[in-house]
């Protein structure tokens, strides 16, 4: 798997373990995939890659350089270097995944198809499988969309946004990439069940968010680069990777040769609301798993703070007991009169916050105005249950040396961007007077 690390890449490493297959992940820094073998390899390092595709029977190739100065001739030498580094190791089936588009004008939709060309002429049987939008939140497309959705409620666009188009789930992407390994080599492209505009999508991102309808104006003369330093004061995509994207965007992707597609693949992709409801679920699932270890600052739309406080080895037991008494009071959590205040400021916009204390603090369980996601020793994730600016999430761990205190929240539309802005600047300090509470409180008692 060459691009381990990057959106889909690691998607289809965590599908390719649980299906069986032994997977080495590669990328430029070593990646960590539970159940893969991860190595720190550069693509244009022909000696290492040469060493790292030793014995293995197909090469899945997810590189892409659009960051890069000319990105266009940089992925095109490293697909041809890569082509050769793969026959010489015997490799006997490489996987692309590209871009679609019927003689594209843009350097970003060129560069993908010659790519594909490039990784051929090593004389290794090539599946390109050819792609739009993918919609899973990480992917660059997806965060382009829920920024500019959720954060204006009214738009000024260019004419790219009635652009035909056939976004595609990242399930769905995933699906196809694992089930190139038995068909036979050639180009196919692939696209959700629907075929629709930017326009279309926003709207549609707009009600599987809950959000209120957009409202769009079409501007025909906001060419793709006036749109491009736009969406600079809007979205904090990487711009270097968001100017060369949005200049494929008057270019219509679609499938035309669906048949062959279908007959080689034989299942149905998604169509676009379940694609965007997905996305959207999956990423809360994974906070529910993984919010602990999340870093601080804002990730693919979710706003993150993490703390922390020292622990001695009594402490640590006696505070992981503790966890277990959540539940019931304002006190337990630390700065009990902000708690109260922010529950009562909540009432102001439909927020019912109650106190409960379930008989075992177990998944699943409501406490307070939680649920509990995630419960092992040492550790305990909670989701908020009824937040009106966004949903939240809390969480602990603690082992000999310290407390770990992670707080994430997804916002909502702009109320909950605002919420968030005007809150930021007492955050990390907040947090950090609860977790050195958490400390205290089991300290002393």
């Amino acid at each position: 798997m060459i691009g381990a690390s990057g959106f889909v890449g690691r998607a289809l490493s965590v599908e390719l373990v649980a299906a069986g297959h032994e997977v080495i992940g590669l990328s430029r820094h070593r990646p960590e995939i539970p159940g893969a073998e991860g190595r720190a390899v550069d693509v244009a390092d022909e000696a290492a890659m040469l060493d790292a595709l030793a014995g293995c029977e197909s090469a899945f190739y997810l590189v892409h350089s659009l960051s890069a100065g000319d990105f266009r001739a940089r992925d095109r030498q490293l697909a041809e270097n890569f082509g050769r580094t793969a026959a010489a190791a015997a490799v006997e089936r490489i996987i692309y995944l590209g871009g679609l588009g019927h003689e594209p004008e843009s350097e970003h939709l060129s560069s993908r198809q010659e790519v594909g060309v490039a990784l051929a002429s090593g004389h290794v049987p090539v599946v390109e499988l050819r792609a739009a939008v993918v919609l899973g939140a990480g992917s660059i497309s997806f965060e382009m969309l829920r920024y500019l959705t959720e954060r204006l409620p009214f738009m000024v666009c260019p004419r790219w946004v009635r652009t035909r188009i056939q976004p595609i789930a990242s399930a769905d992407v995933v699906r196809y990439l694992i089930g190139a390994l038995e068909v036979e080599p050639g180009v196919y492209e692939i696209g959700g069940a629907e075929v629709t505009s930017y326009r279309e999508m926003i709207g549609a991102y707009a009600t599987a968010r809950g959000l209120h309808r957009r409202r769009i104006v079409d501007v025909p003369y906001l060419t793709p680069r006036l749109s491009s330093y736009w969406l600079d004061l809007v979205t904090p995509v990487d711009r270097r990777v968001s100017h060369a994207l949005i200049e494929s965007l008057v270019t219509e992707v679609v499938v035309h040769d669906r048949a062959r597609t279908d007959v080689a693949f034989a299942f149905e992709p998604a169509g676009l609301a379940d694609a965007l409801s997905a996305a959207l679920d999956d990423q809360a699932k994974a906070l529910d798993h993984d919010l602990l270890s999340r870093e601080s600052g804002l990730c693919d739309g979710v706003y993150t703070v993490r703390v922390s406080a020292p622990l001695s080895d009594e402490t640590s037991l006696r505070l992981d007991a503790d966890l277990d008494r959540m539940g019931g009071s304002y006190s337990w959590y630390g700065l009990a009169f902000a708690w109260k205040v922010r529950a009562m400021l909540g009432r102001l916009v439909g927020e019912r916050w109650t106190l409960s204390c379930p008989p075992a603090l177990l998944e699943g369980q409501t406490v307070d105005w939680w649920y509990v996601t995630r419960r092992d020793p040492g550790m305990l994730v909670l989701r908020a249950t009824s937040w009106f600016f966004g949903e939240a999430w809390f969480g602990y761990q603690c082992d000999e040396r310290a407390l770990v205190q992670v707080g994430a929240f997804r916002p909502l539309g702009v109320p909950g961007f605002v919420y968030w802005k005007i809150l930021q600047p007492v955050h990390r300090k907040v947090f950090r007077a609860l977790v050195h509470y958490r400390v205290r409180r089991v300290s002393t008692s």
